[in-house]
């Protein structure tokens, strides 16, 4: 299923010009226009799913191989000395364009990007609740 309003569907299918690293059946990968590092790439499957709840596990696993492909080139390729895999779910979580992608972030030494948080911690009433939710 696509999305005729989703531009990353429009994208993902070729419909709107991309630099386009990689390209399958189920996926294209595009060099992010507003990059946070040099090579920062987005992983756009071609059918349209809003999130990770919505994606089948089989595309996600589709998803996640593309992924360790074109970032293991990337990495070498680039020379760089690490590369974040980040996938946001939400408004609240990042999420700007909801239509399900993994962004593939080199990573060097001296960058700016910024990907941390404050850690907190852990309380004894938080850990029930939440290993309650497994039962």
């Amino acid at each position: 299923m696509k999305d005729c309003n989703c531009i990353f569907c429009k994208i993902a299918n070729g419909e709107i010009p991309s630099a386009t690293l990689y390209e399958d059946d189920s996926f294209r990968v595009i060099l992010d226009l507003n990059p946070a590092s040099r090579g920062h790439a987005l992983v756009l499957p071609k059918e349209h799913y809003a999130n990770l709840f919505e994606i089948p596990e089989d595309v996600l696993g589709k998803a996640m191989a593309v992924a360790r492909k074109v970032g293991t080139r990337l990495f070498e390729g680039l020379h760089a000395d690490g590369l974040n895999i980040v996938q946001n779910n939400g408004e609240s979580a990042g999420q700007t364009v909801f239509h399900f992608h993994i962004h593939l972030i080199p990573r060097y030494a001296d960058d700016s990007v910024k990907l941390g948080w404050k850690p907190g911690t852990l309380t004894d009433e938080d850990k029930a609740q939440i290993l309650d939710l497994f039962g």
